[in-house]
């Protein structure tokens, strides 16, 4: 019997690599690239060379102040709530997606860790402490069926570490974990730019980067630079700069001991002391790490990433925001309603979602293929509560972002909240995302339902 994991298309004759010193550096899809040595019969049909479809998760912690999180109308004079503003520029770009949740989480006695590690599954949360099980999430779902396609399968990416303490005597992998590679294995997460930018740029295995890995591979981008159109060689240009320009600001947060904010400040400790206080290095770590998605997917490294700007229960501290003071995340986001506490919960819900916006903006800005590198994607921000405070699991916030190749329809609102439990099962959504991403299961989570006009 033929093995048929071999008629997967891998369409490895549109990838291109910059090689030298032992390394190759993968380069952005370009429409010029695969007509070089080819011509008549052999030559790829325009409909085959269109840009991957790619998929993000940004996700936050601890939910949003529900007064503040909504969206009107449609297109160009979509209205939207005080904590979606950063997303105005965007409005055209998104669909606002209102009611959706998952049933397990709802029901679950636990208030955080039993609604959080199954935001991206609907499956039930083992509050059993000698057994931590969840589900297979979605990303994982679609990394074991297509990540095949590019050289990492998929990047699982956070800002704050794994914590291995117990809250309420569960374990807190719980809360440090929204990719499961299983459903007892969380996925292994990744908070260093340093490493995510080897694992992108160099050889794959994480080597230490010593000197440019550009350096190596310059001489040979000189010499394709003539080969290929002019608008693809600008394309070049931009992208061989970005990417150096990544690197030098990896290097220089490195020797400044900023790179993930948790480093003390002394090089030897001579006393015990707290973890280093990160406030300072949130915004540097954070756009890093958007920075490198919108690398991998201009290379085509991967094309499945999620990426935790905190973990549940977040300890963050957010007082580098203007009128932010003091507290931590978890206690601004558990306020009492009081009004000075939710003003400040107002600007944290917003900056989180500014860096959706950063993202959605810089690949918006992408040239590829005609198109937008935006326009390829499907990306999602979400949280896994709805009222921080309340702990309220009736419905998430989600928004997505991009047209996913043509799949999705941005600039709208789709309000699902009076069509009944059955209706607004976010699995469904999931169900719809995995199809546009070319992976068709019967079923998954609780429904073997699609959702109703994505």
């Amino acid at each position: 019997m033929k093995n048929t994991q071999s008629r997967i298309p891998r369409q490895n004759s549109r990838r291109h690599f910059l090689r030298g010193a032992g390394v190759a550096v993968a380069l952005p899809w370009m429409e010029s690239l695969p007509l070089l040595g080819q011509t008549g019969a052999s030559a790829p049909k325009t409909a085959s060379n269109k840009p991957p479809r790619r998929f993000a998760c940004i996700y936050f912690s601890n939910g949003v102040e529900p007064i503040h999180w909504w969206a009107k109308g449609g297109g160009a004079s979509m209205e939207l709530g005080p904590i979606l503003e950063p997303m105005l520029p965007h409005r055209e770009d998104i669909v606002f997606l209102r009611g959706l949740y998952h049933e397990k989480a709802f029901i679950s006695t636990s208030p955080h860790l039993g609604r959080m590690p199954n935001l991206l599954s609907g499956a039930t949360v083992s509050l059993d402490p000698s057994d931590i099980r969840v589900g297979t999430t979605m990303d994982q779902v679609l990394s074991r069926q297509i990540g095949g396609h590019s050289a990492v399968p998929s990047l699982v990416l956070g800002i704050e570490p794994n914590e291995l303490r117990l809250e309420d005597g569960l374990s807190m992998i719980y809360g440090s974990s929204i990719s499961w590679a299983s459903p007892t294995r969380p996925a292994t997460k990744e908070i260093y730019p340093a490493r995510t930018f080897d694992q992108l740029v160099g050889d794959g295995t994480g080597r230490k980067l010593d000197r440019s890995i550009l350096d190596a591979v310059l001489e040979e981008a000189h010499s394709l630079q003539p080969k290929v159109s002019r608008g693809d060689r600008r394309k070049l240009d931009e992208y061989l700069e970005s990417v150096r320009d990544i690197e030098k600001r990896i290097e220089r947060a490195s020797r400044e001991e900023r790179i993930e904010g948790w480093r003390p400040t002394l090089a030897k400790p001579d006393m015990p002391r707290p973890a280093d206080a990160i406030p300072q290095d949130v915004p540097d770590h954070m756009k890093l790490m958007l920075d490198l998605i919108v690398l991998a997917f201009q290379m085509d490294k991967t094309r499945l990433v999620t990426l935790m700007l905190n973990n549940d229960l977040s300890q963050m501290n957010f007082k580098f925001l203007d009128g932010v003071r003091g507290a931590l995340h978890l206690d601004l986001t558990h306020n009492g309603k009081a009004p000075v506490a939710e003003a400040m919960y107002l600007k944290t819900n917003q900056y989180h979602v500014r860096q959706f916006a950063y993202l959605v903006g810089r690949l918006k800005n992408i040239e590829e293929g005609g198109q937008s590198l935006l326009d390829s994607c499907l990306l999602m921000m979400c949280s896994n509560l709805f009222d921080g405070d309340a702990h309220g699991a009736d419905q998430m916030p989600i928004v997505l972002a991009g047209k996913a190749g043509g799949a999705l329809k941005p600039g709208r609102v789709l309000d699902y909240l009076d069509r009944g439990n059955e209706n607004r099962r976010a699995c469904s959504l999931y169900l719809s995302m995995m199809d546009i991403m070319g992976v068709s299961l019967d079923r998954f989570g609780d429904t073997g339902q699609r959702l109703q006009d994505l």
